[in-house]
């Protein structure tokens, strides 16, 4: 049986080849290396190898330095001397060598060093390679693999981007701006997005490649996009002539733009085609299997993009709609005063917010400016937002003082049984004498501007946002009372124009108040490029804006109000009702008159405060009728009437009723329901005459009233202990 296998195998006589023969048909040679002579011995495959003839080498190691560079050399040397130093068995390194015509040849060595009983190395035995071909393969793999890892950190990479896609353009500009159209090598894309049973197409490719009456086609017609919507499949178009071939009319017109090649996927999201993308390529034929892959695999990405954004854009839309429904849709004109509203919705963040503001004609000339920001960035948010501005709106129209609104304001927005407040600032303003009387609840202080550009902030006290101050009992809003000058502009904001990404309030205030102050004069300029500010440093909160500039003063018209209450105990109150009279009288050209008017007033003022249990409620007016007369009321909650009465000669208190009689024309008390008016009038003619004015003006008393000559000291008398009343020549 023997001699039959060897029969039939007919092995050759060489079999089998010796190791010279297997290392120099792998392009490996041998040495052997004595460390006590310093010979190596290399065999003529391992001369091969560093392209050395016989007679060149002269088994000193010191004869390679003609092939191997000295830095390699130096690299080798330092090697085998750690290897032995180091005890180990065995070392290997790829270096360098240089061929007979110059250029450079990878190779590889490997060696085993033989040591004595001691341990001392004494042989080393080994292999030098050709290293060339190896390295290449590897250089490809990793070529190959690098390529690979960029496809997925591209696909990785544009994914990540379009997350943060809010809108269909958006969308658009991740895939044109990103580098993942220049590594996928496409030189432009289109895309379409299927609209009832239409493409709209959203982005038409390179400039110039618009095909005219391609803005919106059938999915039925005979173009790409339309293809892959009806097949649900991707369209890879490999060559020009396969384009021409299989588009004539498209191909007709995009022809002379160099396209070679083209991808068509289908964007479907939640199975549902919802649009196309086409890549087109100038440069490039054909596609391979990995390449479309990774294609269709981002289409899918994109995909989920446009849905999102398209799901986004249509309820901010809605959204935004609601929140310009429960806007004013018109802004009333103002006499005396040019104003400017905007609204900025948020581009970044939620979908909207409870920004506001309104302007509101009131009695007597006078106009309610209101601007107010309901907490959070949602749909809820601007409902409770136009319910507040209603409800706002309607107890200023009712004439409520500017601190009574505010207070129930924040009432009704507490009894809504929402968990949302908001913060608020109104202002009364009287355009005729540039009195305004302003609460704040919780919101920022305003600014003004003056007619030269300076520009500053507006001190005015406040009070707890509305909702909370109704929360915790504390609906005592404080009025504060300033002017606005001829010239001046009023600025209203919400927090959104001075709370800025990467800045602080304070900066964001410094950089309000330098645009304020360097924009353009004409108010409406100046709200748009305010809006515009915010847009460049990318805020991401809703903004509204309210400015209110203050012509040069008209002429006193019948009928002009202002009313201010003033609380026990709260000096600041006082001092600013009688800032009101003063600012009122000038400007209403009862000038030569001011001193009386401030002084009876003071008198009214300061009997009510010291002799009832509760505050005073001041209102100053302009008459309607033929003379011009100026008015001024002071009601309090107390019913009981004042009565006039005979301070004496020494008498510290008394006069107060006496001299209100000496300086006004008429006055008189009248009941109020639950307390009375005490009110004073003051001719003011067009040209006074101190000489001219009657010594004696009219007293109106209510039916059975004293006039108080008994001498009883009655605790409403209007100068009140320690209130001397200045004696006046009739």
């Amino acid at each position: 049986m023997d001699d039959r296998v060897a029969g039939a195998l007919s092995l050759p006589e060489d079999w089998p080849a010796l190791p010279d023969l297997s290392l120099a048909l792998n392009r490996m040679g041998s040495f052997d290396w004595d460390l006590d002579s310093g010979l190596m011995h290399m065999d003529q495959p391992a001369l091969d190898v560093f392209d050395l003839r016989a007679e060149e080498y002269d088994d000193q190691p010191a004869s390679l330095s003609l092939r191997v560079p000295a830095d390699e050399g130096a690299r080798l040397d330092a090697m085998v001397k750690q290897a032995l130093k180091a005890g180990r068995e065995s070392y290997g390194a790829y270096f360098r060598c240089r061929l007979r015509d110059g250029s450079l040849r990878w190779t590889h060595t490997q060696g085993f060093i033989r040591r004595d009983a001691e341990g001392r190395p004494r042989r080393i035995l080994g292999i030098v390679r050709d290293a060339s071909q190896e390295l290449a393969d590897s250089a490809a793999r990793q070529e190959l693999d690098e390529e690979r890892r960029r496809r997925t950190s591209l696909v990785q990479a544009t994914s990540a981007a379009l997350a943060h896609a809010r809108t269909v353009q958006d969308v658009i500009d991740v895939l044109k701006n990103s580098r993942g159209l220049a590594h996928l090598g496409a030189t432009s894309l289109v895309m379409g997005l299927l609209e009832a049973g239409r493409i709209h197409l959203v982005a038409d490719g390179p400039e110039g490649s618009f095909v005219p009456g391609t803005r919106y086609t059938r999915v039925d017609e005979q173009y790409p996009m339309s293809e892959v919507l009806r097949t649900l499949d991707p369209r890879f178009i490999e060559t020009s002539e396969d384009f021409a071939t299989s588009y004539p009319e498209l191909w007709s017109q995009v022809g002379h733009l160099g396209i070679t090649s083209a991808a068509y996927l289908p964007l479907i999201a939640q199975a549902r085609p919802i649009g196309a993308l086409g890549l087109l390529y100038d440069d490039r034929s054909g596609f391979a299997a990995d390449e479309r892959n990774l294609l269709v695999s981002l289409s899918s990405s994109i995909a989920q993009s446009l849905q999102r954004a398209m799901l986004y854009e249509q309820e901010h839309d809605l959204a935004e709609g609601l929140q310009q429904a429960m806007l004013p849709r018109r802004i009333p004109e103002v006499p005396g005063a040019q104003v400017a509203v905007r609204y900025r919705s948020a581009r970044m963040g939620r979908d909207i917010g409870g920004d506001w503001y309104d302007v509101i004609p009131l009695p007597g000339g006078r106009v309610g400016a209101v601007i107010g920001d309901v907490q959070g960035h949602d749909t809820h948010a601007a409902a409770v937002m136009g319910q507040l501005r209603i409800v706002l709106r309607a107890y200023a129209a009712e004439g409520h003082s500017p601190a009574t609104v505010m207070a129930r304001a924040s009432v009704f927005l507490h009894e809504l049984d929402t968990d949302r407040f908001a913060t608020c600032i109104y202002a009364e303003v009287d355009l005729t004498t540039g009195v305004m009387q302003m609460v704040r609840a919780g919101h920022m202080e305003p600014l003004v501007r003056d007619p030269d550009g300076s520009c500053h902030k507006l001190f005015v006290e406040g009070g707890l946002p509305l909702g909370l101050s109704a929360e915790f009992g504390r609906l005592d809003y404080p009025v504060s009372t300033v002017e606005l000058d001829p010239g001046q502009t009023l600025v209203f904001y919400t927090d959104g124009l001075v709370e800025l990404p990467d800045t602080d309030f304070d900066a964001g205030m410094r950089l309000l108040t330098d645009m304020v102050r360097n924009g353009p004069q004409d108010i409406r300029r100046l709200a748009d490029q305010l809006c515009e500010a915010v847009d460049e440093h990318g805020g991401e909160d809703d903004v509204a804006v309210l400015l209110l500039h203050r012509d040069a003063a008209p002429t006193p018209q019948p009928g002009g109000r202002l009313r201010q209450h003033v609380a026990q105990n709260d000096p600041e109150a006082l001092s600013s009702a009688r800032h009101m009279i003063r600012a009122a009288v000038r400007a209403w050209g009862a000038r030569e008159r001011a001193d009386e008017i401030e002084l009876a007033a003071d008198e009214l003022i300061t009997n009510a405060l010291m002799h009832t249990d509760g505050g005073a409620i001041v209102t100053i007016r302009i008459l309607a009728g033929g003379e011009r007369r100026l008015r001024v009321d002071v009601e309090d909650r107390s019913s009981a009437l004042p009565r006039r009465r005979d301070a004496g000669d020494a008498g510290v208190s008394g006069r107060g009723l006496m001299l209100v009689d000496r300086l006004a024309d008429v006055w008189g008390v009248e009941s109020r329901g639950g307390g009375k008016c005490v009110w004073g009038e003051f001719l003011i003619p067009e040209r006074f005459e101190r000489a001219g004015r009657p010594e004696r003006r009219e007293h109106h008393q209510l039916p059975g009233h004293s006039d108080g000559s008994d001498g009883s000291d009655d605790p409403e008398e209007p100068g009140g202990p320690g209130r001397p009343g200045p004696s006046r020549r009739p």
